[in-house]
């Protein structure tokens, strides 16, 4: 499991990079105060609840941990000065900072201890949760076996938090990183009930900034110093101002006319217009884009020569070369490339399947026309569904194109705001969803846990028991077996793939700018993105 961040997720095919410098003198004349863009807003600032991308970067900014990512698969202490680990590797004790909530209020172990159950409790219902699978009572209380109160999650002392496992983990402490882990205080959760988190003002916050201006509805929100941050001493900005602009030219000219401090290079004339500059930075994303056909939704989907088609008749190289044309890479499989190696080979090169990543037009009507005949059926009319920015809508309309090639096939559209088009991939409400993921740690089994069969991120409900079998040995048999644990993982990729449980289109590249004064902002290629907890200007 990993840090989702699904994909960060979802339905957002514009990824956040880094650029360190900028076109043109900056022209920021607030050295405290930064102007950043993003493509698409926020849905809600409940840690329990924070699944996409956005919605991440912005609550990680906010709340602290008992642990930060630090890049790779490192982790630095936050709200935790120190932790034991028992000699048998289930029991994780964890001495906390004295720390305050924004309003002042002292922080205790009580905080995470309560976030974490509200978290679990399947009334909550936090599509993240299942990260909490290796914590005592979890899977019964998933099941409403039990009380959340039974989660093996205890403040021991008023400072001293202890975690409980049901089995040796050794990536447990990477998982720590995801809001789902965070404190939450229970008055506010309490005094706010079905509205906390719907706004800014109904939340309180640990982290670095506290989180202003944001209604719910509106597509702009601010991260404010929040003074009581026990390290607010190195928080050097007052505020960024974060403004939802989804026209990547309107937010290049923002940029060039000094209103943003920052901006996100999109498609192939700006990449191209930048790529040769001495300021120009590219960034390999820990993400790939794939679509995700709803077994539940359409029957067709059942049948396996019709996945192997519409994954066959894709011209991935077209698709990277001319309608992105950002730097960009195939992807070989859910698993990112460069996510993780082992003998000083990337986890693809074990585990790709060519003929489930590659087009082949010609393979790809026979197994349509035999796909079919299977279903008894001459035609099929299906609907892909995809957020409406500007980056997105060229993807899915070359993938309304390609698929069009295939006899009888009729492929209509459905553009949607980015929170609508996540809310509808959560609850399963799609045929065919551009979507993708974006772990949090550097495992495999980040995304491969994905395609669980019971898992809530499986909204397609493509099920295959070997699969599912080689997750579990992994996870349990052979968990702390590494060479075993890590064919375990290859072979059930190649499962996946082999069965086209989905069809993976492409890991992202991403180049931004950034003004040349803008120091020190901390960049992850998986995770929160960004971290300004000691972003300076000067």
């Amino acid at each position: 499991m990993k840090k989702s961040r699904i994909l960060s997720i979802v339905l957002t095919t514009a990824l956040l990079g880094l650029v360190l410098t900028a076109c043109g003198k900056s022209q920021s004349s607030n050295k405290k105060h930064l102007n950043w863009t993003t493509n698409a807003s926020i849905s809600s600032l409940d840690p329990s609840k924070a699944v996409d991308t956005n919605t991440q970067q912005a609550v990680y900014n906010a709340f602290s941990g008992l642990v930060s990512p630090d890049g790779s698969n490192k982790v630095r202490l936050a709200t935790a000065k120190s932790y034991h680990v028992s000699k048998d590797g289930k029991t994780y004790t964890f001495e906390l900072k004295h720390t305050k909530w924004s309003n002042g209020q002292e922080l205790t172990a009580k905080d995470f201890e309560y976030g974490i159950k509200r978290s679990a409790d399947p009334k909550t219902a936090s599509q993240e949760a299942y990260y909490m699978a290796n914590i005592e009572n979890y899977n019964a209380i998933s099941k409403s076996q039990l009380s959340p109160d039974k989660l093996g999650v205890k403040a021991t002392g008023k400072y001293t938090l202890q975690i409980k496992l049901i089995k040796p983990q050794p990536y447990f402490l990477n998982l720590l990183v995801l809001p789902v882990f965070y404190p939450q205080s229970e008055s506010v959760v309490k005094k706010y009930g079905k509205s906390y988190g719907t706004s800014s003002s109904k939340m309180l916050y640990n982290g670095a900034f506290k989180i202003t201006n944001w209604t719910g509805t509106n597509d702009s929100w601010t991260l404010t110093k929040n003074k009581e941050y026990y390290n607010a001493d190195k928080t050097k900005l007052d505020s960024i101002k974060y403004t939802v602009i989804k026209d990547p030219q309107t937010a290049l000219n923002e940029y060039q006319n000094g209103k943003l401090d920052q901006t996100t290079l999109v498609g192939k004339q700006q990449y191209n217009s930048y790529k040769n500059s001495k300021d120009f930075h590219l960034r390999k994303i820990y993400s790939v884009r794939y679509l995700s056909l709803s077994n539940k939704n359409e029957p067709a989907f059942r049948n396996v020569n019709i996945r192997k088609a519409l994954s066959l008749i894709i011209d991935r190289k077209e698709l990277l070369n001319d309608v992105l044309g950002n730097g960009s890479t195939q992807a070989r499989g859910i698993v990112p490339d460069t996510l993780a190696s082992r003998n000083g080979k990337d986890f693809n090169d074990y585990a790709s399947v060519s003929d489930a990543v590659n087009g082949n037009v010609e393979q790809a009507k026979k197994l349509w026309k035999k796909g079919l005949s299977e279903i008894g059926k001459k035609n099929l009319t299906i609907s892909i569904n995809s957020n409406n920015g500007e980056d997105a809508k060229p993807i899915v309309e070359f993938i309304q194109n390609q698929f069009s090639k295939l006899p009888g096939l009729k492929v209509n559209l459905t553009l949607l705001p980015n929170t609508v088009a996540t809310a509808r991939f959560l609850s399963g409400q799609y045929q065919v969803a551009v979507t993708g993921w974006s772990p949090s740690i550097s495992d495999p089994i980040s995304p491969l846990n994905i395609r669980y069969s019971t898992n809530a991120m499986n909204t397609a409900k493509w099920s295959n028991s070997e699969y599912d079998k080689l997750i579990d040995k992994s996870n349990d048999d052979d968990a702390l077996n590494p060479a075993k644990r890590w064919n375990d993982l290859v072979d059930a990729q190649k499962v996946l793939l082999n069965d086209q449980g989905l069809i993976p289109l492409f890991q992202p590249a991403q180049a931004e700018l950034i003004k040349s004064d803008i120091h020190n902002v901390r960049f992850y290629g998986n995770g929160p993105i960004w971290d300004f907890s000691e972003t300076y200007v000067k």
